[in-house]
């Protein structure tokens, strides 16, 4: 789970400091105000962790990635490529964790479930990027990896501490003469060469490898999501997660049946299938009266989805109902597929549906982190969704600690960041200027037409 990131210098963003992530996370916003550049951040580091090229500082991406961010130059803020882009990121762990001494008798030198990186990258003249420094914190440790000024190849590691009562762990050193070590492995990699150079820094890689799993479980949808087909095709992969633009949800439901997943319901009641909790959902948005996949013929790994508006109508298949239908399945199905405790970032969610499904979309999200524990982070325009989970909070079906929501504009050159103010009964008690349009002025204005436009005819 992220609990917080800092950053400088990233695309519209000059400077971000301490945001704070929930288990509900919302950024809302005019448009081209830094929304979406936030979750590209986290896009851009999980895509990196992913990439097979152990020498990428930071893979910007393609087509086929999450996110394509052109260069650095590209990235930079103000595309001011001599400026530095750095970042912090402070990630929670499902579970405890060890980190051990190989030389020390009590062996455990500190057990914790949260971990802060931090990172500072440049751009050399030649378009290279290199790692000025990494470190890891772990309560009152640091350890870093900094660049030596006489050359950006060459790199030392430090063991420090930010409890002045405590003593930070020695670093013993292999005998031998002293060599400089090489750059890191990506952003965040300590080198190969740590482990010979090094007794007793073996867990430096378990760092790493926390770090990498942190990212392993993101999951991301995009705002654009496929067109409905009139037949699908599954011949028993099991996705990762939904893809990019929704077009795995069939695999999903589907690789979910077979494995015999089930999800809870309410006390009492049977536990249910993914595809049938899906439809279960589904029917008490108020959206479809039932959903189902089914094969065309047997052993033919084609399949439709079909659908029933309301309990008298007939099937039909999915490209046959409102388009909305087919938008919000990969959202949903995505918020029950991943494992538990995963991070899943949404963009628009809301897209082609109704203000009443928007807001019964909110109620998914609650009822998935309760059931699934899941951190979901979204990008949206909404204010259906906004309202209902001020009401939930009202309602203490929400907890306010549980929702952490911004709202996004520009200032000058620079886009800002407010946090929302929500109290214990879902009010917002800094409601900014605008927030969803001018809404008052509108219906102020055409009151002020209705009654001139009566006078002109008297």
């Amino acid at each position: 789970m992220i609990k917080s990131i800092s950053l400088q210098n990233f695309k519209c963003w000059e400077h971000i400091d301490d945001l704070q992530f929930a288990q509900l996370t919302g950024f809302f916003g005019t448009n081209s105000s830094g929304k979406t550049s936030l979750l590209e951040f986290l896009l851009l580091l999980k895509q990196t962790v992913q990439s097979a090229d152990r020498k990428q500082v930071l893979n910007f991406g393609s087509e086929r990635d999450y996110v394509e961010l052109g260069s650095y130059d590209d990235m930079v803020f103000n595309h001011e490529y001599d400026r530095s882009f750095s970042f912090q990121i402070e990630l929670q762990n499902d579970s405890k964790f060890e980190i051990k001494d190989t030389t020390s008798k009590a062996n455990v030198i500190l057990t914790s479930n949260e971990i802060t990186f931090s990172c500072k990258i440049s751009r050399a003249k030649a378009k290279r990027l290199y790692v000025n420094e990494l470190s890891y914190n772990v309560e009152n440790l640091r350890f870093n990896m900094r660049k030596q000024e006489k050359d950006r190849y060459n790199y030392r590691i430090s063991s420090e501490t930010t409890d002045k009562t405590k003593n930070p762990i020695k670093l013993i050193r292999t005998s031998g003469r002293p060599w400089d070590l090489p750059e890191p492995i990506k952003y965040y990699g300590f080198p190969d060469q740590v482990r010979t150079y090094y007794q007793n820094a073996g867990f430096f890689f378990d760092l790493q490898l926390i770090f990498e799993k942190a990212f392993s479980n993101i999951y991301y949808l995009g705002p654009l999501r496929d067109y409905p087909k009139r037949q699908y095709t599954w011949t028993g992969s099991e996705p990762y997660d939904m893809g990019r633009r929704g077009e795995n949800f069939v695999d999903a439901i589907l690789a979910a049946r077979e494995n015999g997943d089930k999800i809870p319901t309410e006390r009492f009641q049977p536990n249910l299938s993914l595809e049938e909790y899906i439809a279960l959902l589904l029917k008490n948005m108020g959206l479809i009266h039932s959903f189902s996949i089914e094969e065309i013929a047997s052993n033919s790994n084609l399949y439709r989805v079909w659908v029933k508006k309301n309990v008298d109508s007939s099937k039909v298949l999915l490209t046959d109902v409102g388009f909305g239908v087919s938008q919000v399945l990969p959202v949903i199905a995505l918020c029950y597929y991943v494992p538990k405790k995963s991070t899943i970032i949404i963009e628009q969610p809301e897209i082609h549906l109704h203000p009443k499904i928007q807001a019964a979309l909110a109620d998914v999200f609650i009822d998935a982190i309760n059931k699934r524990d899941i951190q979901i982070i979204l990008e949206s325009h909404s204010e259906h969704l906004l309202r209902r989970l001020q009401l939930r909070i009202a309602e203490e079906k929400l907890k306010s600690k549980e929702v952490s929501l911004y709202f996004a504009d520009n200032i000058n050159e620079s886009s800002r960041l407010t946090h929302l103010d929500i109290d214990l009964f879902g009010n917002i008690n800094n409601w900014p200027k605008d927030f969803f349009g001018d809404e008052f002025s509108d219906i102020l204005a055409m009151n002020e037409m209705i009654i001139k436009r009566k006078r002109s005819k008297k």
